[in-house]
């Protein structure tokens, strides 16, 4: 849209209204123009003005006095689209304290649009590359005969710098398959979870998965460390009434 005639005061405030209401899962571009001229309608004076550098001159109007007839300001805006959650219930991944378990989560990524940058691919489903960092991977898709690669980036998020202190150490994740099916348009991820919790918790986390043609999608995680077993049992036996008795065992520190 364009807005035309707003006046504004020194040191003032003005708000500008952006609508994002993406229709398909991919980044959308935008940039806003601000273009400032004074009410009086006379420019801003400047002696140089046939000397202008090139990025000054980007963002200013000469006049044909030479004098500066209107400022520009530009700001780029990426609309990057979120699916609605799908999940109401989280996952739930669930361990005894000082245990290991590994999960696998399936996530379905829907709407997916095909880049028109993407690299030519040659099968529509595959497993995972090794030999990718951990974070990025790539996913097949297939329509009409022609394949193509896409790259997805994913991370686990959590609430607050205080649960991924708690959780970051204690839960690893990786892609370990993906398919793309291309009549319902739906991309399937499976993830290996695994969780090694050191003392009882109750924290929630957030898978998030990125296209990098745009589009975010998230699935709620619930990582849940349950009391560990007893180490041992220790026996004191009474000397006699109104007597003390002791018993000693040694105790090992795991770490320095």
């Amino acid at each position: 849209f364009f807005l035309k005639g707003i006046q504004l005061a020194p040191k003032g405030k003005l708000d500008i209204p952006v609508l994002f209401k993406p229709d398909t899962m991919k980044m959308y571009e935008t940039v806003v123009v601000i273009h400032v001229m004074r009410e009086n309608g006379e420019n801003w004076p400047y002696e140089d003005s046939a000397e202008l550098k090139k990025d000054l001159r980007s963002r200013v109007t000469v006049a044909e006095n030479g004098g500066i007839q209107g400022i520009l300001w530009m700001y780029p805006i990426h609309g990057i689209p979120e699916a609605p959650p799908q999940k109401l219930v989280p996952d739930v991944i669930r361990c005894q304290a000082r245990q290991r378990v590994e999960r696998r989560v399936e996530v379905l990524l829907t709407g997916v649009i095909p880049d028109a940058n993407a690299i030519p691919a040659t099968r529509n489903s595959a497993m995972v590359d090794t030999n990718k960092p951990v974070n990025i991977q790539e996913i097949v898709q297939v329509s009409d005969g022609f394949s193509t690669t896409m790259e997805f980036l994913y991370e686990l998020q959590y609430r607050s710098n205080e649960i991924k202190s708690q959780l970051g150490a204690l839960v690893g994740m990786h892609l370990i398959e993906r398919e793309w099916d291309t009549e319902s348009r739906i991309v399937t991820l499976i993830f290996n979870i695994v969780f090694a919790p050191n003392k009882p918790m109750r924290n929630e986390a957030a898978l998030v998965v990125q296209c990098t043609a745009g589009g975010i999608w998230k699935f709620p995680i619930l990582f849940i460390a349950t009391e560990p077993e007893v180490d041992d049992v220790i026996n004191i036996e009474a000397a006699g009434l109104n007597k003390e008795s002791t018993v000693g065992f040694k105790l090992t520190s795991q770490t320095r």
